[in-house]
């Protein structure tokens, strides 16, 4: 008889895989025979002793945490000589850190598969960087431009506190007919990767928005035609951002349409909820502005799906390994 190979399982400790990320995070990867999850008894979630245990039993650790917990863990993980993928935004600019998004240039991957120390992505920020920087990179903007976004998020990417806030029926906003923004009163978390990733020199006005569903995340740019060199059109923009993630497995640019009107359903920020998915689209306008859109989902793309990636890439497995498409 002829015994299968032995399967190497490398351990993974989530901590902090109670919420919408770890839950997730835990969701793609649990059954997976190259992995062996280790958990905690729900007793045991807030002792440190016990996590501290868990970290250090692991090859390589996930972080869920807010942003304080986060930087703790983290010293603890050091410390165990334990590899660590931050998803909080404790470590998204840190010198010493790998930011997490492989997509974002070139060589990041092989930065991400080396890494001790990764730091996992914004939704709204990845989206963002991944409209913005190949204009940059091209050389069709200058950098010190100021730049908008308008974006519209499903309720679940503010976390526990917003899904309960949303989902309770005393606050009567699950019905609600239009989008409610937020974080109107101070300087959005996201806005520092925003800058230190593509560039810019000014910092973005960034204007979220949350709507009565779930998950589903839009993110628009608007480039106003006095900002680019040599005055580019709609179809070069289009060109640039299809070349540049041709062959990209989670990254795609749909069709360019000219100055055909987008349908109703077009820019649907829930279609591609449940999977890994970010889809481009760029839409001239005869005035020659742009409009940049990124559709994904908050929960996939733009958290646990791109921090499976780096959990993949980190432990040397294929990057799609365990992800839906």
């Amino acid at each position: 008889m002829i015994e299968s190979p032995t399967v190497l399982k490398q351990k993974i400790f989530i901590d902090g895989q109670a919420g919408t990320t770890g839950l997730r995070i835990r969701q793609w990867i649990q059954d997976r025979r190259d992995i062996e999850l280790l958990t905690l008894a729900d007793s045991d979630r807030r002792s440190v002793t016990a996590r501290q245990q868990a970290i250090s039993l692991s090859d390589l650790t996930i972080l869920c945490l807010p942003d304080e917990a986060a930087g703790e863990a983290a010293i603890w993980a050091q410390d165990a000589g334990t590899r660590v993928l931050d998803a909080s935004t404790c470590h998204r600019i840190a010198d010493d850190w790998t930011y997490g998004l492989p997509e974002l240039c070139g060589d990041q991957r092989a930065r991400i598969v080396s890494a001790d120390r990764v730091s996992n992505p914004g939704c709204y920020s990845s989206t963002f960087i991944l409209l913005l920087r190949p204009l940059i990179d091209a050389g069709l903007m200058p950098t010190n431009v100021p730049i908008s976004i308008h974006a519209l998020s499903g309720y679940s990417g503010g976390g526990k506190s917003m899904i309960e806030r949303w989902e309770n029926p005393e606050n009567e906003l699950a019905t609600i007919s239009y989008e409610a923004p937020y974080a109107l009163e101070r300087v959005h978390k996201h806005i520092p990767e925003m800058q230190r990733y593509t560039g810019l020199t000014v910092q973005p006005q960034f204007l979220p928005a949350v709507g009565s569903f779930h998950s589903g995340m839009r993110v628009q740019v608007p480039l106003h035609e006095s900002i680019f060199y040599n005055k580019p059109d709609g179809e070069e923009i289009w060109s640039l951002l299809d070349q540049r993630y041709k062959g990209e497995r989670f990254v795609h640019v749909a069709p360019f349409a000219g100055f055909e009107a987008a349908s109703e359903i077009e820019l649907d920020p829930t279609q591609f909820n449940g999977s890994n998915q970010l889809q481009i689209h760029i839409y001239p306008n005869p005035a020659g502005h742009i409009l940049l859109v990124g559709l994904l989902d908050n929960l996939g793309k733009g958290a646990s799906g791109v921090a499976v990636q780096c959990l993949n890439l980190m432990l040397g497995l294929p990057e799609h390994e365990g992800l839906p498409g």
